[in-house]
Protein backbone atom coordinates (compact mmCIF):
# COMPACT_ATOMS: atom_id res chain seq x y z
CA UNK A 1 0.00 0.00 0.00
CA UNK A 2 1.29 3.65 -0.87
CA UNK A 3 1.76 5.99 1.12
CA UNK A 4 -0.91 8.07 -0.10
CA UNK A 5 -3.25 5.24 0.00
CA UNK A 6 -2.27 4.53 3.42
CA UNK A 7 -3.20 8.11 4.43
CA UNK A 8 -6.66 8.05 2.59
CA UNK A 9 -7.71 4.68 4.78
CA UNK A 10 -6.49 6.52 8.08
CA UNK A 11 -8.38 9.49 7.65
CA UNK A 12 -11.39 7.34 6.85
CA UNK A 13 -10.94 4.84 9.67
CA UNK A 14 -10.25 8.18 11.61
CA UNK A 15 -13.22 9.70 10.23
CA UNK A 16 -15.60 6.21 11.02
CA UNK A 17 -14.11 6.51 14.88
CA UNK A 18 -15.45 10.14 15.30
CA UNK A 19 -18.74 9.71 14.05
CA UNK A 20 -19.46 6.11 16.42
CA UNK A 21 -18.30 8.35 19.60
CA UNK A 22 -20.42 11.21 18.52
CA UNK A 23 -23.48 8.73 18.09
CA UNK A 24 -22.56 6.67 21.18
CA UNK A 25 -22.35 10.58 22.97
CA UNK A 26 -25.89 11.07 22.12
CA UNK A 27 -26.64 7.71 23.20
CA UNK A 28 -25.18 8.49 26.45
CA UNK A 29 -26.77 11.68 26.91
CA UNK A 30 -30.38 10.54 26.05
CA UNK A 31 -30.33 7.54 29.10
CA UNK A 32 -28.66 10.20 31.30
CA UNK A 33 -30.84 13.25 31.01
CA UNK A 34 -34.56 11.78 28.69
CA UNK A 35 -36.28 14.74 30.16
CA UNK A 36 -33.92 17.63 28.08
CA UNK A 37 -33.24 18.73 25.52
CA UNK A 38 -30.04 16.54 23.69
CA UNK A 39 -27.30 19.56 24.48
CA UNK A 40 -25.07 19.10 21.31
CA UNK A 41 -22.49 20.99 23.59
CA UNK A 42 -22.84 17.85 26.19
CA UNK A 43 -22.68 15.61 23.36
CA UNK A 44 -19.31 17.49 22.23
CA UNK A 45 -17.87 17.10 25.48
CA UNK A 46 -18.30 13.52 25.98
CA UNK A 47 -17.66 12.75 22.51
CA UNK A 48 -13.98 14.29 22.70
CA UNK A 49 -14.81 16.84 19.84
CA UNK A 50 -15.37 20.57 19.32
CA UNK A 51 -19.14 20.63 18.05
CA UNK A 52 -18.18 22.57 15.06
CA UNK A 53 -17.25 18.92 14.37
CA UNK A 54 -20.59 17.59 14.62
CA UNK A 55 -21.55 20.05 12.05
CA UNK A 56 -19.10 19.10 9.97
CA UNK A 57 -19.94 15.59 10.05
CA UNK A 58 -23.86 15.68 10.33
CA UNK A 59 -24.38 19.23 8.50
CA UNK A 60 -27.07 20.12 11.64
CA UNK A 61 -28.95 19.01 14.59
CA UNK A 62 -31.84 17.33 12.49
CA UNK A 63 -28.84 15.01 10.67
CA UNK A 64 -27.72 13.93 14.16
CA UNK A 65 -30.83 12.49 15.18
CA UNK A 66 -31.05 11.24 11.19
CA UNK A 67 -27.79 9.45 11.51
CA UNK A 68 -28.69 8.36 15.69
CA UNK A 69 -31.58 6.92 14.37
CA UNK A 70 -30.75 5.22 11.28
CA UNK A 71 -27.80 3.41 13.15
CA UNK A 72 -30.16 2.66 16.31
CA UNK A 73 -32.32 0.82 13.43
CA UNK A 74 -29.67 -0.82 11.86
CA UNK A 75 -27.66 -1.97 15.69
CA UNK A 76 -31.28 -2.94 17.22
CA UNK A 77 -32.54 -5.26 14.00
CA UNK A 78 -33.86 -3.90 11.06
CA UNK A 79 -32.47 -6.42 8.95
CA UNK A 80 -34.42 -8.73 10.81
CA UNK A 81 -37.59 -6.45 10.42
CA UNK A 82 -36.96 -6.61 6.45
CA UNK A 83 -36.90 -10.37 5.97
CA UNK A 84 -39.70 -11.04 7.50
CA UNK A 85 -41.60 -8.29 5.20
CA UNK A 86 -40.25 -10.26 2.37
CA UNK A 87 -41.92 -13.71 3.75
CA UNK A 88 -44.13 -15.30 1.30
CA UNK A 89 -47.02 -16.41 2.77
CA UNK A 90 -48.68 -13.46 4.73
CA UNK A 91 -49.56 -14.90 7.78
CA UNK A 92 -45.87 -15.87 8.41
CA UNK A 93 -45.28 -12.01 7.43
CA UNK A 94 -47.75 -10.94 10.25
CA UNK A 95 -46.06 -13.02 13.34
CA UNK A 96 -42.49 -12.66 12.40
CA UNK A 97 -43.35 -8.77 11.26
CA UNK A 98 -44.90 -8.26 14.79
CA UNK A 99 -41.99 -10.57 16.24
CA UNK A 100 -38.76 -8.80 14.27
CA UNK A 101 -39.99 -5.16 15.29
CA UNK A 102 -40.88 -6.36 18.77
CA UNK A 103 -37.22 -7.49 19.41
CA UNK A 104 -35.40 -4.92 18.12
CA UNK A 105 -37.52 -2.19 19.98
CA UNK A 106 -36.82 -4.36 23.17
CA UNK A 107 -32.68 -4.22 22.47
CA UNK A 108 -32.75 -0.56 23.70
CA UNK A 109 -35.84 -0.36 25.21
CA UNK A 110 -34.75 3.09 26.91
CA UNK A 111 -33.89 4.89 23.58
CA UNK A 112 -36.69 3.83 22.25
CA UNK A 113 -38.66 5.35 24.95
CA UNK A 114 -37.08 8.70 25.02
CA UNK A 115 -36.92 8.89 21.30
CA UNK A 116 -40.78 8.31 20.95
CA UNK A 117 -41.66 11.02 23.61
CA UNK A 118 -39.56 13.54 22.46
CA UNK A 119 -41.70 13.10 19.20
CA UNK A 120 -44.89 13.90 21.24
CA UNK A 121 -43.38 16.47 23.27
CA UNK A 122 -40.54 18.41 21.37
CA UNK A 123 -40.76 17.19 18.37
CA UNK A 124 -38.44 19.92 17.17
CA UNK A 125 -35.51 17.99 18.77
CA UNK A 126 -36.19 14.47 16.99
CA UNK A 127 -36.27 16.35 13.56
CA UNK A 128 -38.56 14.12 11.49
CA UNK A 129 -36.27 11.02 12.30
CA UNK A 130 -38.86 9.34 14.58
CA UNK A 131 -41.85 10.69 12.43
CA UNK A 132 -40.00 9.18 9.21
CA UNK A 133 -39.99 5.76 11.58
CA UNK A 134 -43.57 6.22 12.52
CA UNK A 135 -43.99 6.72 8.76
CA UNK A 136 -42.60 3.55 7.60
CA UNK A 137 -44.84 1.45 10.46
CA UNK A 138 -47.64 3.11 8.92
CA UNK A 139 -47.01 1.58 5.28
CA UNK A 140 -45.73 -1.36 6.92
CA UNK A 141 -49.15 -2.18 8.69
CA UNK A 142 -51.14 -1.11 5.47
CA UNK A 143 -49.04 -3.34 3.32
CA UNK A 144 -50.04 -6.43 5.75
CA UNK A 145 -53.47 -6.20 5.64
CA UNK A 146 -53.91 -5.57 2.39
CA UNK A 147 -52.02 -9.10 1.67
CA UNK A 148 -54.20 -10.88 4.63
CA UNK A 149 -57.28 -9.44 2.51
CA UNK A 150 -56.05 -10.63 -0.96
CA UNK A 151 -55.01 -14.22 0.37
CA UNK A 152 -58.46 -14.28 1.97
CA UNK A 153 -56.97 -14.81 5.48
CA UNK A 154 -58.49 -12.00 7.30
CA UNK A 155 -62.00 -12.85 8.86
CA UNK A 156 -65.20 -11.59 7.37
CA UNK A 157 -66.27 -9.39 9.39
CA UNK A 158 -62.89 -7.69 9.73
CA UNK A 159 -62.06 -4.94 6.59
CA UNK A 160 -58.81 -3.90 5.33
CA UNK A 161 -59.10 -0.55 7.33
CA UNK A 162 -60.44 -2.06 11.01
CA UNK A 163 -56.96 -4.69 10.18
CA UNK A 164 -55.03 -1.44 9.86
CA UNK A 165 -56.25 -0.13 12.82
CA UNK A 166 -55.75 -3.45 15.10
CA UNK A 167 -52.07 -4.00 13.58
CA UNK A 168 -51.54 0.46 14.04
CA UNK A 169 -52.02 -0.90 18.05
CA UNK A 170 -50.23 -3.73 18.32
CA UNK A 171 -47.25 -2.64 16.08
CA UNK A 172 -46.92 0.64 18.69
CA UNK A 173 -43.87 1.02 20.74
CA UNK A 174 -46.61 1.64 23.55
CA UNK A 175 -47.91 -1.45 22.93
CA UNK A 176 -44.73 -3.33 23.98
CA UNK A 177 -43.91 -1.12 26.50
CA UNK A 178 -46.93 -1.73 28.88
CA UNK A 179 -46.33 -5.06 28.26
CA UNK A 180 -42.63 -5.79 29.31
CA UNK A 181 -42.18 -2.46 31.59
CA UNK A 182 -46.03 -2.34 32.74
CA UNK A 183 -46.59 -6.31 32.87
CA UNK A 184 -43.76 -7.41 33.65
CA UNK A 185 -43.52 -9.66 30.91
CA UNK A 186 -40.35 -11.04 29.20
CA UNK A 187 -39.43 -10.07 25.55
CA UNK A 188 -40.45 -13.45 23.66
CA UNK A 189 -43.66 -13.20 26.41
CA UNK A 190 -44.34 -9.95 24.99
CA UNK A 191 -44.23 -10.96 21.47
CA UNK A 192 -46.19 -14.36 21.72
CA UNK A 193 -49.03 -12.16 23.53
CA UNK A 194 -49.21 -9.68 20.78
CA UNK A 195 -48.57 -11.90 17.47
CA UNK A 196 -51.28 -14.11 19.04
CA UNK A 197 -53.69 -11.29 19.89
CA UNK A 198 -52.96 -9.90 15.93
CA UNK A 199 -53.59 -13.44 14.37
CA UNK A 200 -56.98 -14.21 16.17
CA UNK A 201 -58.36 -11.01 16.19
CA UNK A 202 -57.98 -10.74 12.49
CA UNK A 203 -57.46 -13.42 10.67
CA UNK A 204 -59.94 -16.83 9.94
CA UNK A 205 -59.04 -20.08 11.58
CA UNK A 206 -57.79 -21.93 8.61
CA UNK A 207 -53.91 -22.15 7.86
Amino acid sequence: MTKRKYDQVARAEGAEQTRRRILDAVAQRLREAPTEQLSLDKVARIAGVSRSTIYVDFGSRAGVFDAFVADLSERTGIGELTAAVGADDPRTHLREAIAAASRMKARDLDIYRVLHAMDRLDPTSAAEAVRRIEEDRRGGVAHLAHRLAAAGALRDDVSVEWAIDVLWALTSFESLDLLITGRGLGVEDAVQRLTATAERTLCTSAG
